[in-house]
C-alpha cells in the first residue's frame, strides 16, 4: 500500500474538521439527586414528618429531586436569611416552578405536594442550605453543596439506604398508649388520646413522626358522662375532634380556642372547649387541639431577628394558657352511637366512636 504523503494527509484532516468559529466547549450537565418526603405506615396511622434523608451532599450545579411518599401533605421549600417559617394554611402560599435555582437569595417552595408528585431544585453555587416543610414544624434538613472539584463524601446508593433506614426507625417508634382510665368504666370522664407523636434530630436538622389515630378508638361511657380528648403530640400537629359536618370555613384562628363550634359549648375554667350532644346528628367542632406551646424572645437581644409569628412555635408571643385549646370535652346527655373524626386527617384514617348507653 502506498503512504499518503504529508500533504495530501494534511488537507484530508482539515476537511474533516469544522471551522473553529463552530467548535464550543459543551457544559457539564450536574447529577440530578434523589430523595423523598415523608414516609407512612400501610395503614396511614403512622407517619414519618421528615426528609429522607435530611442531609445530602452534592457539587454546584447538581439538583435534588424530591418525592412525596405518603397520604399526608408536604412543601419543598427554602427560604431566605431574612423570612420566617409562616403560620399555616398554606393553601396560598407562593409557588415557584418545578426547577427553580436557589442560592440563598430567592425564595423557593414547592407548594403542597400531592401523592407522587415531584419538585427539583436546582443549586447553582456552593454553601449550606436550610431545608422545610411549610405544613410540618420539626420537618427539616440540610444541603450541602460543594465546589465543583471537591469530593463528595456519599453516593446515591448511601442516601437511598439512610432515607429506608430513617423513615422506618420513625415508623417503628411510635406506639399507641394504654392508660387504665380508658378501661375503668366507673369512672364520670374518660380519657382519650387524640395524637402523639416524637421529635428526634440528627445533625442535618428535626425529624418527627406521628399517630394520627385516637386511642381508644371506641370509648363506651353512660348518659351523662364526659369524654375528654387531648394532643400530647410534641411536634405541634393540630388534631380535631369533628361530630357531624365540619365547618364550611375550618382555619387557623388565633387564639385557637376561637374556632371551636356547634351546640351547646362553652368554656371551662381550665380553658378546654366543652360541648353537650344528645343526637348523632349534632355538629360539633372543637377546634384545633395544641398543647401549649413554648414562648421565644422577641426582644431584649439584638442578635435575634424579630419573630411573629416565631420559627419555633409559630404563635404571637407570648403565649399564654387561654391561646390554645390544649382538650376538648364532650358531655353525652342520650343514649346513641356518635361518631367523629379528625377534620384534618380523615383521609388518613384518623376517626373514633363513642358508645352511650344508659
Amino acid at each position: 500500500m502506498k503512504r499518503l504523503n504529508s500533504t495530501l494527509l494534511s488537507t484530508i484532516i482539515r476537511c474533516m474538521l469544522p471551522p473553529a468559529g463552530l467548535i464550543v466547549p459543551q457544559a457539564v450537565q450536574g447529577a440530578t439527586w434523589q430523595a423523598t418526603a415523608g414516609a407512612q405506615s400501610v395503614d396511614m396511622g403512622r407517619q414519618a414528618l421528615a426528609f429522607l434523608p435530611n442531609e445530602l451532599w452534592i457539587h454546584a450545579g447538581d439538583s435534588i429531586t424530591w418525592t412525596r411518599a405518603p397520604n399526608e401533605t408536604h412543601t419543598v421549600s427554602f427560604l431566605t436569611a431574612d423570612q420566617l417559617l409562616p403560620a399555616g394554611p398554606h393553601s396560598n402560599d407562593v409557588i415557584t416552578p418545578d426547577g427553580s435555582p436557589f442560592d440563598g437569595s430567592s425564595y423557593v417552595n414547592s407548594g403542597q405536594l400531592k401523592l407522587g408528585q415531584t419538585y427539583t431544585v436546582k443549586f447553582p453555587t456552593a454553601g449550606n442550605f436550610k431545608l422545610v416543610c411549610l405544613v410540618h414544624l420539626y420537618m427539616n434538613g440540610t444541603v450541602h453543596v460543594l465546589e465543583p472539584s471537591a469530593r463528595l463524601p456519599h453516593d446515591q446508593a448511601f442516601y437511598d439506604r439512610e432515607a429506608t433506614d430513617q423513615g422506618s426507625q420513625l415508623l417503628s417508634e411510635i406506639d399507641q398508649r394504654d392508660d387504665k382510665d380508658h378501661r375503668d368504666n366507673k369512672k364520670a370522664s374518660r380519657g382519650v388520646i387524640a395524637g402523639t407523636g416524637e421529635i428526634v434530630a440528627t445533625a442535618g436538622g428535626f425529624q418527627s413522626a406521628a399517630l394520627f389515630r385516637f386511642f381508644p378508638e371506641t370509648t363506651k361511657v353512660h348518659v351523662g358522662q364526659t369524654v375528654e380528648w387531648t394532643n400530647i403530640d410534641p411536634a405541634a400537629t393540630p388534631h380535631t375532634i369533628t361530630f357531624g359536618v365540619e365547618p364550611a370555613n375550618l382555619r387557623f384562628a388565633f387564639p385557637i380556642v376561637s374556632s371551636g363550634v356547634g351546640v351547646n359549648q362553652s368554656l371551662d375554667s381550665d380553658g378546654a372547649v366543652h360541648a353537650a350532644v344528645g343526637s348523632p346528628t349534632d355538629n360539633v367542632h372543637s377546634g384545633y387541639l395544641f398543647a401549649l406551646p413554648a414562648d421565644r424572645f422577641t426582644s431584649g437581644n439584638a442578635d435575634l431577628l424579630p419573630t411573629n409569628p416565631p420559627v419555633l412555635s409559630q404563635f404571637p408571643l407570648p403565649v399564654v394558657v387561654n391561646d390554645v385549646n390544649p382538650r376538648f370535652r364532650v358531655t353525652f346527655t342520650h343514649a346513641g352511637t356518635f361518631n367523629y373524626y379528625c377534620a384534618l386527617h380523615e383521609g388518613l384514617g384518623m376517626l373514633g366512636q363513642v358508645i352511650v348507653v344508659p
